[in-house]
């Protein structure tokens, strides 16, 4: 162990592993090892596993290049990640380990199960994956309480939200073990129910769905809903999520549109329950004080100017991009 250099010993390094080293687990490799971690991957072989470490270094030099990742960013990941022979060497001596398979349950049960029996028996185990059932995985590995789904998104490095997923048998431990790695790493988590799709899934693929009706119908263009997406609702989505946006809107007003949706789709969008609930109570959002969000009415004006000033700021910031690369 290194002292500090203030004479205290410094605390050893956290050792992780990653064991599927692709795009999606390459990614989640550089978050780690940048954070100081030393991350081992493992992959299908040795050589997948040093081709894409050698992939993730070449990539690292692009994102410096492009303001992405901070200066000496290379280093810290050449001085941090290292390829394993196979899997069981990676996760030897790991405290945590990530597992970014495809997303096949065969696989996944395969890989876990080596990891299972090659980990140190109190490692934290995590799955990266975004639809299979956590408590279905957990049957590949031993010790399944000190196991549970770690969902990063596409792409890991510039993503800032992680889904957390215990199963029925997790242990609190490994979850509170998983939100500190993911706080470690700048991101923020949120601990959510193992059901299929999770929460971000089931939300983004609602989205899809709609969309991709509204288009067979008829009813818009896909470049027309896609512009109707990311400059209305979309455009207040990085900064206020959907109960937010509804106290803002007044949920009386949501309601009532809830209400003249219901004509024309009966069986979909009727009132959900929690939102009649709050208005037969009176709680109509900011300005009544209260609705899903506690916000006391001395804050509803910070609120307003925040939500301005932030919605100017995007703006000016897309305009400053360009617009995206598409036809």
């Amino acid at each position: 162990m290194v002292d500090s250099p203030a004479g205290t010993p410094a605390a050893p390094r956290r050792e992780v592993a990653v064991v599927g080293s692709g795009y999606m687990g390459g990614g989640i490799a550089q978050v780690l090892a940048l954070t100081g971690a030393h991350v081992a991957l493992a992959d299908v072989s040795a050589a997948v596993a040093r081709q894409n470490y050698e992939r993730l270094l070449a990539e690292s030099d692009d994102f410096v290049a492009g303001g992405l990742f901070p200066e000496g960013a290379t280093g810290i990941l050449r001085a941090n990640l290292w390829a394993a022979e196979d899997v069981e060497q990676a996760v030897r001596g790991a405290a945590v380990i990530e597992e970014a398979v495809p997303e096949v349950l065969e696989i996944k049960n395969g890989i876990l199960s080596r990891i299972g029996a090659a980990a140190r028996p109190e490692a934290i185990i995590g799955s990266n994956t975004s639809t299979i059932s956590i408590g279905e995985l957990a049957k590949a590995v031993r010790n399944p309480g000190r196991f549970l789904g770690v969902h990063f998104s596409n792409p890991a490095p510039f993503i800032p939200g992680v889904e957390i997923i215990p199963h029925a048998g997790t242990d609190a431990p490994a979850v509170e073990a998983a939100r500190q790695l993911v706080r470690d790493c700048g991101k923020s988590s949120a601990v959510v129910r193992d059901v299929t799709g999770f929460v971000l899934n089931r939300l983004q693929f609602t989205l899809f769905r709609e969309a991709a009706r509204v288009v067979e119908e008829g009813i818009a263009s896909v470049e027309d809903v896609d512009t109707i997406v990311r400059t209305t609702f979309g455009f207040r989505l990085p900064f206020f999520g959907p109960f937010a946006i509804a106290d803002m809107a007044g949920l009386d007003t949501y309601h009532f549109s809830f209400q003249s949706l219901q004509t024309a789709f009966p069986g979909e969008l009727a009132p959900p329950t929690i939102l009649s609930d709050l208005v037969e109570q009176g709680k109509l959002g900011t300005k009544s004080g209260g609705g899903f969000l506690k916000i006391p009415a001395e804050r509803i004006p910070d609120l307003v100017a925040y939500r301005n000033k932030a919605y100017v700021r995007l703006q000016k910031l897309i305009e400053e991009l360009g617009p995206p690369p598409v036809d």
